[in-house]
C-alpha cells in the first residue's frame, strides 16, 4: 500500500532536452504531503516529459529491490502504484514472464504489473484481481496510462493546468501544483448535501476529477491524445442451472480463496471485527485457513445499544481465540477530531463510520499494518434493507390500494414520534411508505438521500446558481438504466456497487487507515467471486426478505448461530443524538449564521429551520446537520485557508 503522483508536460519537451520535465522539488512537495501513505521508503524519477514521485508502505518483500518509481529492463518503462494486486504469482507464472526474458529483481507485484504490461499492452488490466490504481510512463510511445480498480477500493485523482496534466493518490498532492486553485465546485456541493458525499468523478474541487472505477485514461505527449476507457463493467447474467446448494457450496469455497489471496502479507494482518456477518464470516475463514485464531481483532463499542454491536464481536473473537481489543467511540473522542480527520479525506464527507474508523486504525497501527475489511459483503450477497424493500414494495403496491397508502398509511407514518435510535422503526416505515410512491431506482435513491432538491434549495444561498446540473437522483437511474441485468435486484446491486460502495464506503475504509499507514484489504471485492455471484440466480440470493441468505447458509457451520440470525446494525455514530447533547456546542459553533453567510453558499435561515425542527425532535435532521457541519469544516480548511497542512499525520514509525 502506497501513495504516488506525478505530471505531464504537454509542450516544454523535446527529445533531447532531458531536463524539461516536471520539476523534482514540485514532485517531492507533492509526494511529500502523502508521507502517511508510505512512511517506509520514497522515489522521484524524471523521464523525458514524465515526472513520478512514490511513497512505499511494505507489505510485501521488505527489501529496498521493491522501490518506485520501477522501471522495465531496458529503463523505457516506469510504474508507480498502489496497492495489491492478489494474483500477481498466477500471472507471472501464466503469461510465462520469466521464460520470456524478463528478469525480476523482486519479489513484489509492482514488478509483476509492469511486465504484464509490456507483455500485453493495455489488456494487462482485465487480467489484474486485486486494489489499485496506477501510473505507467512507457517512454517508447510517450505515452502516460493511468488506471484504477473497479471497485474503487484505491483512489486516483487528476486536473489539469496550463503546463500540464497532474495526477496522486490523494487530492491534496494536486493542490501543491502552481495553478491549480481551491474554488469549490457548486454541482459538488448539490450532489453532496443530497448523499452526505461526492459521487461520481466529481470531487469539492472545481477543476479536480476522480478516476471512475474500473478505468483506464492515456495521454500521448506531443500529439495530445486523449482516450478513456471501462476494462472492467458490472455484468448480472444469471445462470438459471445454478442450483441453491451449488450457489451456496461455490460462494463459501471462493470468499475462502479471497480471504486466503488477501492473506499474503510480510507484516502482521489483522481484522476489522464489527460482528456482523461480513466481518464475522472473514475472522472464521481466516482462523480456518491459518489453523489457529492467533491474530488481532479489532471492534469499536457505543454506549447506545442500538449502535453497538461489541457484544457480538467479542463473542467471535471468543469462538476463534482471536488477541481482540475494543475501542469506545464517545463524543469527546469525536470532538478532539474534528476537524483535522478531515484534512486525510480531502473532501466533505459525513459519513458516520468515518471518525470511528480512524479510531481503530490508530489502535490497530500500533499491532499491524495490514486489517481486513468486510466492506462489499452488502454489494455481492444483497445485504441492505433497500433490497428487502424493493421487493416489498411491488407486493405492497399490488395489494395495497393507492388511496390508502398516500392518503391512510402515509399519513399514519407521519404522525410516529421521531426516534435517534439507529434504523429505528419511525425511519423505516417513513421511508418505505415514501419511497414506495415512486418507481425502482428512484426509490432506491429515497432510502439513501439526505437532502430533497427542494430542502438543498433552501439552505442554499442564491438558489439559481444550483440550477442547471443533473438531479442526484439521475446518477442511479443511469446506472439502473444501462446496468447489464435482467432483474431489479441486480439493478440495485449494480447501482450500490458502482456508487455507493466506491464513492462512500471505500472513501473512509482506504483514508482513515491510510492515514495511520495501514492497509486496508476487502475479500468481498475479490473479482472471482463477484463474477460467480453476479451469475446465480436472484431467487438465492433473496429468497423471500431473507437478506444475505447465501453467505448465512454458506457460513452457518463455522458462525454462531446469533451472529448468522442477527439484524444488519452497520456502523455508524448516533450523531444525531449526540449534536443535541454532548455535541451541541461544536454543532452550534459550525452552524454559526455569520460563518455560515461567509461561504457564500448557506443560507443561515434555511439551516437554522433543520437546526429548530430536529433540536425539538420534531424531525430527524441529523444526518443533513452533520453533514453541513462536515461541509463547513472542509471549507475552512481547504477553502479559507491552508489549514489542512498542519493537520496531515507524518506517517507510523515501524522501525
Amino acid at each position: 500500500m502506497c501513495g504516488f503522483a506525478g505530471g505531464l508536460l504537454f509542450d516544454r519537451y523535446s527529445s533531447n532536452d532531458r531536463a524539461a520535465g516536471p520539476d523534482e522539488a514540485l514532485l517531492l512537495k507533492m509526494g511529500g504531503v502523502l508521507t502517511h501513505r508510505g512512511p517506509d521508503d520514497s522515489g522521484c524519477e524524471v523521464q523525458g516529459p514524465c515526472g513520478l514521485v512514490h511513497r512505499r508502505l511494505s507489505v510485501i518483500d521488505l527489501s529496498r529491490s521493491g522501490r518506485q518509481p520501477m522501471c522495465s529492463n531496458d529503463g523505457s518503462v516506469w510504474i508507480v502504484y498502489n496497492g495489491e494486486v492478489y494474483n500477481f504469482r498466477e500471472l507471472r507464472s501464466r503469461f510465462a514472464l520469466d521464460s520470456k526474458g524478463y528478469r525480476f529483481r523482486s519479489s513484489t507485484d509492482t514488478e509483476v504489473i509492469l511486465h504484464l504490461y509490456e507483455e500485453l499492452g493495455d489488456r494487462f488490466l482485465e487480467e489484474l484481481n486485486g486494489m489499485y490504481s496506477l501510473a505507467i510512463w512507457d517512454g517508447r510511445k510517450n505515452r502516460l496510462l493511468i488506471a484504477r480498480d473497479p471497485f474503487g477500493i484505491k483512489p486516483l485523482f487528476y486536473t489539469e493546468t496550463s503546463e500540464g496534466f497532474w495526477f496522486a493518490s490523494e487530492i491534496k498532492a494536486l493542490l501543491q501544483v502552481p495553478g491549480v486553485e481551491r474554488t469549490p465546485s457548486l454541482r459538488a456541493l448539490d450532489s453532496y448535501l443530497a448523499f452526505d458525499y461526492v459521487p461520481g468523478e466529481l470531487t469539492p474541487f472545481q477543476g479536480i476529477m476522480e478516476l471512475a472505477p474500473g478505468s483506464a485514461m492515456t495521454l500521448e505527449q506531443g500529439t495530445g491524445k486523449r482516450k478513456e476507457w471501462e476494462f472492467f463493467t458490472f455484468e448480472y447474467s444469471e445462470n438459471r442451472s445454478i442450483s441453491a446448494e451449488e450457489a451456496c457450496s461455490t460462494s463459501r469455497d471462493l470468499l475462502e480463496k479471497a480471504v486466503r489471496r488477501t492473506l499474503i502479507s510480510d507484516v502482521p494482518v489483522g481484522v476489522m471485527l464489527s460482528g456482523g456477518l461480513d466481518s464475522s464470516s472473514i475472522t472464521a475463514l481466516m482462523a480456518e485457513i491459518r489453523g489457529d485464531g492467533d491474530f488481532h481483532t479489532f471492534s469499536l463499542g457505543f454506549s447506545d445499544s442500538s449502535f453497538d454491536e461489541s457484544e457480538f464481536a467479542a463473542l467471535v473473537a471468543r469462538q476463534f481465540g482471536t488477541r481482540h481489543h475494543r475501542i469506545d467511540v464517545t463524543p469527546e473522542k469525536v470532538a478532539g477530531l474534528l476537524p483535522g480527520y478531515l484534512a486525510h479525506i480531502d473532501e466533505p464527507y459525513a459519513d458516520g463510520s468515518a471518525i470511528p474508523t480512524w479510531l481503530l486504525a490508530e489502535e490497530a497501527s500500533q499491532l499491524v499494518t495490514v486489517l481486513l475489511s468486510g466492506e462489499g459483503g452488502d454489494e455481492v450477497f444483497a445485504g441492505y434493507d433497500t433490497h428487502a424493500a424493493c421487493k416489498a414494495r411491488k407486493l405492497y403496491r399490488r395489494i395495497v390500494p393507492g388511496f390508502i397508502r398516500r392518503n391512510l398509511i402515509g399519513r399514519a407514518v407521519n404522525m410516529l414520534p421521531v426516534s435517534h435510535s439507529k434504523l429505528s422503526f419511525e425511519f423505516k416505515a417513513k421511508r418505505f411508505a415514501r419511497g414506495s410512491e415512486l418507481d425502482v431506482p428512484e426509490s432506491h435513491y429515497f432510502w439513501r438521500m439526505v437532502l430533497s432538491g427542494d430542502t438543498r434549495r433552501e439552505i442554499l444561498q442564491d438558489p439559481e446558481r444550483f440550477t442547471g446540473f443533473p438531479e442526484p437522483s439521475d446518477l442511479f437511474r443511469d446506472i439502473y438504466r444501462n446496468c447489464k441485468a435482467s432483474s431489479d435486484l441486480n439493478r440495485l446491486l449494480c447501482i450500490d456497487t458502482s456508487c455507493h460502495l466506491p464513492h462512500d464506503l471505500m472513501i473512509k475504509n482506504d483514508r482513515m487507515t491510510m492515514a495511520h499507514s495501514i492497509e486496508a484489504r476487502v475479500p468481498f471485492t475479490d473479482t472471482e467471486l463477484f463474477r460467480f455471484l453476479s451469475s446465480v440466480p436472484v431467487r438465492h440470493k433473496l429468497p423471500g426478505m431473507n437478506k444475505k441468505a447465501l453467505l448465512k447458509k454458506a457460513m452457518k457451520d463455522l458462525l454462531p448461530d446469533s451472529i448468522v440470525r442477527k439484524k444488519k446494525v452497520g456502523l455508524e455514530m448516533p450523531y444525531s443524538k449526540w449534536i443535541r447533547s454532548e455535541l451541541r456546542d461544536v454543532a452550534l459553533e459550525y452552524l454559526e449564521p455569520s460563518k455560515l453567510s461567509a461561504t457564500g453558499l448557506f443560507n443561515p435561515d434555511g439551516v437554522k429551520r433543520l437546526w429548530e425542527e430536529h433540536d425539538s425532535m420534531r424531525v430527524d435532521h441529523g444526518r443533513a446537520l452533520w453533514g453541513i457541519m462536515n461541509y463547513m469544516m472542509w471549507h475552512g480548511m481547504y477553502i479559507s485557508s491552508e489549514d489542512y497542512l498542519s493537520h496531515i499525520r507524518p506517517g507510523v514509525d515501524r522501525s
